[in-house]
């Protein structure tokens, strides 16, 4: 490069004119839009400094690069920087039954709703993509390029609109900074004044303000894509709907959304075949996010995804009839084996859930064998906390902005605990016994476990399961939140009908070599009176769908056996026990106080409701505040150009009048009269006396004695305090008819 060039682009990049200034703010409202989503991902995942590193570092070297690289170079510097970081990314996953096929639908969803956050080996996918639309974006806006800047960056925003992790203010944050962009930059270009940008601010301000009621993105038509099942309908036959447990619970696909208040479908769902009564279990969920839950992975072959439990195992053998379309396959965990057509063409979730590849039809059956794990007691007991690499990085992830208090609370809790089975229960029995089951609650803003253990009195399976997971992974121990349905209605000695009110939320907990063992916090007792109201509620409604031939009847009860005929765990008779019944007796020695801390602890008596830490007034989110500001200058610019300010200034000058001397009172006060003579009548001519133009137009005595106090004040030299008080207070009284 010639000195004659390298002298131009210095010149170029180095002139902080207003203008230009106000372009570069407005680019960085563009890199933050998409930069704060990513920020939001990694902090679900791991401490967000790396990140934040890696951004900055971005910044600083396109601002020195930007001063010897020319477009063309920089556009090619962008792609490789994009295509290398998403080769080394691609080079880490794993490559045991790599497909391509899996990770173009993948794709796809990505850009119809899927959230990045499914995505496998997460944060280096994220390390691998943000350097290069910062860089791209930021170096055009410096080489002032503003159009192709804003393109770049709105794009990328658009990209996290469409899988849905961008939310509405960063969305919003991202329009802003583009429409802010192209405007200022154009008027940069044009070499206009800095004057000019009101314009600009106006049309920010009518962005912020409009989005206040039109939504920014459209949400289609009802109709989502799946990476496993292509495009869906939502619904589960005609009563399913997303906003009933079932539809919440089990419509999430690979994203689960913790909601507020939701209702119950009575709607038959399944006829179970059954040798004993279990939870039939949908799928799992690893990722919290804070206000939900993600299935990171995609399904896999039923032959590679199926298996057995670490331990010891009993088999439990299912056989499942669809009463209606349905888009699930329950199976108690864990499934070894699956037959029947659906089975055929079925996938496993990489949590070995079991997940069709199209709608089952009515009377669709399927057969499963799964192998439950058991174990007794001293070895649920006995299992050590050395766990698999695979177990502790995907199952002990909590957000970095999970609030340390959780985990301290959850720490005094379980102080008597000594190992991870007995802290399970102890945590179950709390939430059990501390929390009222209801389906009516408000969603919370914040962080879900925390609001639930802090500030919430009720709430329903969701909350608990979650909770409790939160509160689990907080003390080392790995654990998952699982969905789908309780044993339901059991009609015979082996049949149980399911319906959509038996929609459920549970934990698994792992235990080396033993497995995945479940726990139910949600209080049975209640849960299964609000399900009971509800059947009666559609049976006296004559709800469709609500019974089968034999439901009718009433649950049905096994003949009492002869005293000696069952084993007796208490005493010891059965070898084994399956630790995954609700309502067992806590084994630990724990003492509960009203407030439910463990009694013996420091602080013990401390009221946590009211610890430090908890936020009594809701404040702004960063986004919140930016916008905020932004459409306060923007109405700021609006009031300018339209010269409302000018008015409303006019406006406030005529009514008050701020206090000084008694001369500048007087002065002031004239000044105030003159203006509301000219408003109501006309204003003084050139040449026109006082005394005349008062004539003229009429003036009562109170403007007649307001121009004696002046006149009296420019020819005598002085006047007194009281004087000037009365030129004050007539011409208020003036200003107020």
């Amino acid at each position: 490069m010639d000195e004659g060039r390298v002298g131009t682009v210095f010149e170029r990049v180095s002139v902080p004119a207003p203008l230009r200034v106000l372009a570069l703010g407005a680019t960085l409202l563009v890199i933050g839009s998409f930069v704060g989503v990513l920020y939001h991902v990694v902090d679900v995942i791991s401490d967000p400094r790396t990140f934040l590193t890696i951004v900055a570092l971005t910044f600083v070297g396109t601002t020195v690069l930007a001063r010897y690289l020319t477009d063309r170079v920089a556009v090619v510097l962008a792609a490789l920087l994009l295509v290398g970081g998403l080769g080394w990314y691609i080079t880490g996953l794993p490559r045991v039954g790599f497909e391509l096929w899996p990770h173009v639908r993948y794709t796809i969803a990505l850009l119809t709703g899927q959230s990045v956050l499914a995505i496998v080996n997460l944060q280096t996918w994220v390390l691998a993509v943000t350097p290069a639309p910062v860089f791209l974006t930021w170096y055009l806006a410096v080489r002032r390029r503003y159009v192709a800047g804003a393109g770049v960056g709105g794009t990328t925003t658009l990209f996290f609109v469409l899988t849905g992790d961008a939310g509405p203010e960063l969305a919003l944050l991202g329009v802003v900074g583009v429409v802010a962009l192209v405007g200022v930059g154009e008027l940069d270009r044009l070499e206009a004044s800095v004057g000019d940008a009101d314009i600009v601010a106006t049309v920010v301000a009518l962005v912020i303000l409009t989005s206040a009621t039109i939504t920014l993105v459209p949400t289609g038509m009802g109709y989502t894509f799946s990476p496993d099942t292509g495009l869906n309908k939502p619904g589960f036959g005609e009563s399913g709907t997303a906003d009933t447990i079932e539809g919440n619970l089990l419509e999430a696909d690979s994203e689960f959304q913790i909601l507020g208040s939701l209702e119950l479908s009575s709607s038959v769902r399944y006829r179970v075949r059954s040798n004993e009564s279990e939870y039939w279990r949908v799928g799992a969920y690893d990722l919290y996010t804070g206000d939900g839950w993600i299935r990171q992975g995609s399904t896999g072959s039923l032959d590679r995804r199926l298996g057995t439990p670490a331990g010891r195992d009993r088999v439990v053998e299912q056989t499942y009839r669809p009463l209606t379309e349905i888009r699930t396959m329950p199976a108690v965990w864990r499934p070894r084996a699956v037959t029947g057509l659906p089975a055929e063409s079925a996938r496993a979730t990489s949590l070995g859930g079991l997940r069709p590849s199209r709608t089952l039809a009515p009377n669709e059956t399927y057969r499963v064998e799964s192998a439950v794990p058991v174990a007794t007691l001293p070895e649920l007991r006995a299992a050590q906390q050395d766990y698999p690499a695979t177990i502790a990085d995907r199952y002990l992830q909590l957000p970095d902005s999970t609030p340390d208090r959780v985990g301290a609370r959850t720490g005094r809790l379980t102080a008597n605990a000594d190992n991870p089975y007995d802290t399970a229960r102890v945590i179950e029995d709390w939430l059990e016994s501390n929390r009222e089951y209801s389906l009516n609650v408000s969603q919370p803003s914040g962080d879900v476990a925390d609001a639930f253990l802090f500030e919430m009195e009720r709430g329903y399976c969701t909350y608990y399961a979650t909770t409790m997971t939160v509160m689990l992974r907080s003390q080392g121990i790995p654990a998952r939140m699982v969905v789908g349905y309780g044993p339901g209605q059991r009609v015979s000695e082996n049949e149980w009908v399911v319906r959509g009110h038996d929609a459920h939320a549970w934990v698994e907990v792992y235990f080396t070599d033993i497995g995945w063992v479940r726990f139910d916090p949600t209080p049975s007792g209640p849960r299964d009176s609000v399900r009971q109201t509800d059947l009666e509620t559609a049976r006296e409604s004559g709800g469709a769908n609500v019974d089968t031939n034999d439901s009718q009847r009433g649950e049905w009860t096994p003949t009492p056996t002869t005293e000696g005929d069952e084993p007796d765990a208490a005493n010891g008779t059965s070898q084994f026990v399956t630790p995954m019944v609700q309502g067992e007796q806590v084994p630990v020695d724990v003492t509960l106080t009203p407030n439910g801390e463990s009694s013996g602890q420091s602080g013990s008596g401390t009221d946590t409701r009211t610890e430090t830490g908890i936020t009594t007034v809701g404040l702004p989110t960063a986004q919140q505040a930016t916008l905020g500001l932004l459409a306060l200058l923007g109405i700021v610019g609006m009031a300018h150009r339209t010269g409302v300010s000018r008015r409303a200034y006019r406006a406030v000058w005529l009514r008050w009048q701020p206090r000084g001397d008694p001369e500048t009172d007087v002065e002031r006060a004239s000044e105030r009269l003159s203006a509301l003579l000219a408003r109501r009548h006309r204003p003084r001519r050139q040449g026109e006396t006082v005394r005349t133009y008062l004539d003229a137009v009429d003036a009562d005595d109170r403007a007649r004695r307001v121009a004696a106090i002046r006149e009296r004040a420019i020819y005598g030299g002085t006047v007194s305090e009281a004087a000037a008080e009365e030129a004050v207070e007539l011409v208020d009284e003036l200003a107020r008819e």
